[in-house]
């Protein structure tokens, strides 16, 4: 999968302007940004024959939605500038869209017709599948990645007709999974395998009620929904349909479109607002979770994104928001079951992953959303603190022991560490 090792120029001089913003005595967090910043350019990602981009996990061959656009999205900030990156980014937004057309419900894509992966789970599986586990994210990934190359390059040639096609498909579905016990015909079962790898009865997962949310049968974790709404996953759809919204109006002359976009987003923020807000008896008015419609609600978060703790990095809502900032010190508490606190570290981790394992994305997440350079200070020297000696981000590793870690090569969480780093130093992602 490796391209090339000679790094661009325009990311030699990212490297060394970020040096000269950090001073010396920062200049161990530069070394960790240049490891994480250049090894996913080097390591994962693969321009294509007919000029799209595949790009891998790291350590997993397949093609995330969710993880690819996150991968390549701090490259953003150099894309109005080099137009070789800003063609491996448009070639990732063209294969993303493609894969939406082969199957919208899918999360995991193979790079050919290689009937690779989880062929024999008992679903509608297809060779250019990995895994067809149904995730909302997986959806608004591509449609964010499509607005913010337009946003930071200008460029609107990926929004075409195949877009058109895809963002329609995409509509289609989330208005479908609106009323998921009635109209729905997706299932997913995996046979053998741990509770949070399949979806109960018989593969329609838990019941639900209509809400004007969408359902998901799966978390970003890729772990099953304890309740089909997951309240995080809503409110990214409700940010990338104000996008699709605006790209209908001002690139596609699309009144159709734009309208239905905008009227499904009002469904959604209506749900979320009317269902997925619980009152605390010590936190106040905060969002849960997950909730089923029928008066259940799951009260934490995962490391994943996206999270509640990343409201504000979505653009779902500020972080100065109250009922944000009410559920910001929950999720940062030990009233969040997944909220561990360590000797190494205290941080947010996943089911996903063993008990007392913080994230990296998680932490990074929490420094992209403080409200102050001393909380993002602060987390980045936790981040470097915790590389096990690597240079390089991890999935999750133990509180107490940082050298006790998953996944060594894990892109999409060196990335986050970058954009943190990125976000740090004043330099961001155009997001409007």
């Amino acid at each position: 999968m490796v391209q090339s090792t000679q790094n661009p120029v325009s990311i030699v001089r990212l490297v060394e302007r970020i040096k000269s913003i950090l001073g010396p005595e920062h200049q161990h967090l530069a070394a960790i940004f240049e490891n994480g910043f250049t090894n996913t350019l080097q390591t994962t990602i693969k321009r294509m024959p007919d000029g799209t981009t595949f790009v891998i996990t790291g350590d997993i061959p397949a093609m995330w939605l969710r993880d690819s656009a996150a991968q390549v999205r701090p490259y953003l900030v150099l894309a109005a500038e080099d137009a070789e990156l800003a063609d491996m980014i448009e070639g990732l937004v063209r294969r993303q869209l493609d894969c939406v057309l082969l199957d919208p419900y899918a999360n995991a894509f193979n790079s050919s017709p290689s009937a690779s992966g989880h062929q024999q789970d008992l679903t509608e599986m297809s060779p250019w599948l990995w895994e067809r586990k149904y995730e909302i994210d997986s959806l608004c990934y591509p449609l964010q990645l499509s607005y913010l190359l337009w946003k930071n390059t200008g460029r609107t040639a990926h929004l075409g007709d195949t877009f058109r096609q895809a963002a329609a498909a995409i509509l289609d579905l989330w208005m479908t999974e609106q009323h998921h016990e009635t109209r729905s015909a997706y299932r997913f079962q995996r046979i053998d395998c741990p509770p949070t790898d399949t979806l109960p009865r018989e593969g329609k997962g838990s019941p639900t009620a209509y809400t004007g949310m969408t359902w998901s049968g799966f978390r970003p974790s890729d772990d099953a929904c304890t309740y089909g709404y997951l309240i995080p996953s809503n409110m990214f759809a409700v940010v990338v349909l104000r996008y699709v919204e605006e790209i209908a109006k001002d690139v596609l002359d699309d009144a159709a479109l734009a309208e239905q976009a905008a009227r499904l987003r009002e469904e959604i923020d209506s749900g979320i607002r009317t269902h997925g807000i619980v009152d605390h008896p010590e936190y106040g008015r905060m969002y849960a979770y997950e909730t089923d419609g029928l008066g259940r609600y799951n009260l934490m978060d995962d490391a994943n994104v996206p999270s509640l703790l990343a409201i504000p990095y979505l653009g779902y809502a500020g972080k100065d928001d109250p009922i944000y900032q009410n559920t910001r010190r929950f999720l940062l508490s030990r009233a969040n079951p997944y909220y561990f606190e360590g000797e190494a570290a205290s941080g947010i981790g996943s089911p996903h992953t063993p008990d007392r394992y913080i994230w990296h994305i998680a932490l990074a997440m929490q420094g992209l959303t403080a409200a102050d350079k001393q909380e993002q200070a602060r987390m980045l020297e936790v981040l470097a603190a915790t590389t096990a000696d690597t240079g390089l981000m991890h999935e999750g590793f133990h509180a107490d022991d940082p050298h006790r870690f998953t996944r060594p090569w894990f892109s999409w969480a060196n990335m986050m560490f970058s954009e943190l780093l990125l976000d740090y130093c004043g330099i961001a992602v155009r997001t409007n």
